[in-house]
Parts: structure tokens; sequence; C-alpha cells
């Protein structure tokens, strides 16, 4: 505003002196609500740039700050939840605040921390700025109330008496006890830690020796209780390494899952984010009792393979039924097995489906051992495919394209849904018209959502590989700019962007 008014006095013509007097009191005004340290407030979420963080810091013995960018779409979604979950802890006298930064204005507040994507969320503790703690709960308003909750009070809670523990394990579906001779010692504050982390988790705490007599326990033990699967599951801490806070996790993570998952709304977010390398599917029609009696089978199987492959039942006819198109099926293909390498998505299928527990875990274990190609996804190739500018590959003329010797092909990996994809369309379409009488170019697309390749994973859309001419199968990934005269230097200089002069 100042620069503004700077460039408009001199057209605008002279002001009189009150004019000037007011505008100029107006401006330091400005400047010293600026440059003042007093902490306003925004339905309970504190505003805090450069001149009142430390104040801020200082007050709060727990600050939980976004760092946001107003034009951000992932802040603007966030802030009625951060503002609701600010709201419940004022309300609850909770020692926990929440602030906020714009990150695109307070740059000096964002360069000290480090912020590159917003939203970024950190908590610092006891007025500490050097070392804040970056926030890993979820980004709603329950997550972010329970993720506090658990660093302002105990992350576990103690339990002193066999009443207060059999009260403790029936108050939930699953609890986790750790049962440590000495609380101040290294393996219990690395328990602590954790169930600081898995806030969806009721964890407790037990010392009295009677306790451990009446678990079943001589040495420090975390223990799994829940109302489902096994009962009990117990994790010993080593003597030697003590306990490790990354396993911990994964353990209790893995172990807290039923054995078999159904797909659902509900349990989705679970599926995906219990970190288990593969998964085995077993898609039915719940309607039909027939298909339903497969999961007998399906669950004794599961047993031998907990933590290594995670056993999910999809429901053809209900929340399973968004997924069908990923696998390149109907409903109509129920009753049927389907095995998932999670890191790069490949699909492994049964030669014959078989039900039994015995050819489910044999057939798994192939998979394991190397012994199973992947099943791959292909559409059936248009009739025009290749008269068009813009070639259209599927999986299954994917290799005889793209390798073919005498030629230097360059194809664009894309989804239909996929909004950069849909940008970037008519400029491929200019850079095929361009070539399109060149037979030593050959400018391509394939639908990856439909398509599947052996060797070759894709990760994002849209994604540019080029295929060099000659004996090797090289590839080589196109990153530059996706713009057509980009694009045209990248292909006359033989798959490398020619060096611009300094």
């Amino acid at each position: 505003l100042v620069l503004s008014l700077a460039w408009l006095g001199p057209a605008l013509g002279g002001e009189d002196e009150d004019e000037e007097v007011i505008e100029e009191e107006e401006k330091e005004k400005r400047e010293d609500e600026v440059l003042s340290d007093e902490i306003k407030e925004e339905d309970n979420v504190l505003v805090l740039h450069e001149h009142n963080f430390a104040r801020a810091l200082s007050e709060h013995q727990l600050l939980l700050v976004e760092f946001y960018a107003p034009w951000c779409g992932h802040c603007q979604q966030l802030a009625p939840a951060f503002a609701q979950a600010a709201t419940e802890l004022r309300n609850e006298s909770s020692p926990a605040r929440l602030g906020k930064v714009d990150a695109t204005a307070q740059t000096a507040l964002a360069t000290e921390f480090g912020i590159t994507s917003y939203p970024t969320l950190k908590l610092f503790r006891d007025g500490n700025r050097t070392h804040p703690l970056a926030y890993t709960g979820r980004l709603d308003s329950p997550g972010i109330v329970r993720w506090m909750q658990r660093r302002a009070g105990p992350s576990a809670t103690l339990l002193q008496d066999t009443d207060t523990v059999a009260a403790f394990i029936n108050s939930k579906d699953l609890v986790v006890i750790g049962f440590f001779k000495d609380l101040r010692g290294e393996a219990a504050q690395a328990f602590f830690e954790v169930a600081a982390e898995m806030v969806d988790t009721t964890f407790g705490v037990a010392e009295a020796a009677e306790l451990f007599q009446a678990y079943g326990l001589s040495a420090d033990t975390v223990c799994l209780f829940k109302k489902f699967d096994e009962k009990q599951t117990n994790f010993p801490v080593d003597p030697e390494r003590g306990l490790n806070t990354a396993e911990l996790t994964r353990l209790l993570r893995v172990h807290s899952l039923q054995l078999v998952m159904e797909f659902t709304n509900e349990t989705s977010n679970e599926i995906f984010s219990a970190k288990i390398p593969h998964h085995m599917l077993l898609f039915l029609n719940k309607s039909s009792p027939e298909q339903l009696s497969l999961q007998d089978g399906f669950r004794a199987a599961a047993t031998g393979f907990r933590g290594e492959v995670l056993f999910v039942v999809v429901d053809v006819t209900g929340h399973g039924a968004d997924v069908l198109p990923f696998f390149g099926m109907t409903a109509a293909d129920a009753p049927t097995l389907r095995l998932v390498k999670m890191e790069n998505n490949r699909k492994y299928q049964m030669e014959q489906d078989n039900f039994s527990d015995s050819a489910i875990r044999t057939f798994i274990q192939a998979v394991l051992d190397g012994k199973v190609k992947p099943h791959l996804l292909s559409a059936e190739p248009p009739e025009d495919w290749d008269t068009r500018p813009v070639k259209v590959l599927v999986g299954k003329t994917f290799e005889q394209v793209a390798f073919d010797e005498t030629k230097n092909v360059f194809v664009k990996f894309y989804a239909p849904w996929c909004p950069h994809c849909e940008a970037m369309a008519a400029a491929w379409e200019e850079l095929a018209e361009r070539y399109k009488d060149r037979e030593d170019i050959v400018i391509a697309e394939m639908d990856s959502t439909a398509n599947e390749l052996e060797n070759i994973t894709i990760h994002g859309y849209p994604t540019l590989h080029y295929f060099p001419a000659g004996p090797g199968r090289k590839m080589v990934e196109y990153k530059s700019t996706r713009d057509v005269e980009t694009f045209s230097k990248f292909l006359e200089n033989g798959g490398t962007l020619p060096e611009e002069p300094p």
C-alpha cells in the first residue's frame, strides 16, 4: 500500500498539509502494529509473525504452528479443522495452543524453519525454537486434538493393580500395556515415545511386581491386548539391544490389524497405511452364501504370513466395486484371488483359482520366492492406433513399438483423469503433427491405468520416456519443460537437451 501511494502521489497532484499529516499518522500506526509483539487470535488460533513469535513461544508450553500460504488449496481445506481443534483445546484448558504463520509474508520465519511446502505443521515445546517437532498426526480436527493431548499429558496411563489393569484391558477393543521394572529406564522412555506418536491407540504402563506375575512375565515386555483374533501378543524387550521405537511401532501396527480385513470406507485408510509389503485379496459377492464360505480357507491361510502379507476381503457389490477397474475386473469375475506387491502395484493371479488354504499358501510362497510372473493389464489396441499422428499403445503392442531398433520413440504415459495430462495434450498433438512425416521418430501415448508393463513402473502422471533407436533397450526419462519447442530440441538432439550458452 505504501509503495502504491508513492507511485500515485505525483500523478494525483499535491495533497494539502492536513491530509499529508493524517496519511503519515496512519502509516506510523500500521508500522507500529506490524512491529508490536501483541498476539491476536482468529477463531482461537494465534496469528503469528516474526515480531510476536518469540513471545508466543515463551507464553505457551506446547505450541503447534501451521505455516501456510493464502493461495494453497490444502491450507484452505485444513483451516476450519485447525480452528475447531484450537477451540476444543482452549475449551478444555489444555496447555497446548495452535498458531498460524503466513509463510509467504513472514519469509524470515519460513527460512528459519525450512518451510518448503504448505501446509507444514511444527510443534514447539517449552519455548525451544531450534528443534521443533514435525507433526505426524491426521489433518483433521480429532486427529490434531488427540496428537496434542498425547503431548500435553502422559502418553500412557499408569496402572497400579490387577483390577485397574483388567478394567483398562476391557475398556477398548485394543490396548497396549508396557510392563517395565524401571519406568525411568531407557526402554520405558522409548515406549512413551511410541505411545505419543500412535495417538489412535490406547497405552498403559505398569511397574508393580505383582502385575508381572499376574500376566506371566519375568522381564520388560510390551503386551498387545485385543478382543479379536489372538487375545494377547507379547513383544519382549531385547536385554542387549533395548527397545527400538521404529520396530515396536511397526509390530504394533501390524498386530493391531485383524488377521483378515474387510475393505470398507472405514478400513481403507488402515489397510493402505499398514505398510505391509503384500496384500492378498479375495474378491467375492457377499450376497452369495456359497462365496461367503470361501472366507474359511482364506482365513486359515493368513495365519502364517502376518506382517508379510495382509489378507483383505473385497465385496464386489459394496465398497470394493470402486477398485475393480484397477484390476481390470468386473463383479462377474468374483470369486477370484489376486496378490498385489505394494511397492510397485504388480498384481499376481493364480492360473486357476483354488480357494483351499493349502493352495493359497503355496501360491503366496511362490510369489514371494519370485517364481510367479506378474499378471499385466492390457487394453485391446484400437483399430486405428497407428493412423493418427499420436500412436496409441497398449500393453500388448508396447514392446514391438517402443523397442523397434529403427525408430526413436517418445511416449507419454498418462491417466485419463489427470489434469496435468489434459493440460499438455494439445502440445503432444502438435508435436506429433510436426513429426508425422519423419520415418525415424514416433510420438505415442499409453493409458497407464489400463495397461501395465513388466519392467517399467509409472509413479506419476504424465511420465515421458524416450526410447532411442538402436540395440540395447535403452530408455531416457524426459524431465524438462513440457512445451512443443523444448520437446523438439530434445528430439533433434538425440534424446538430450542441448546445453544453453551461459
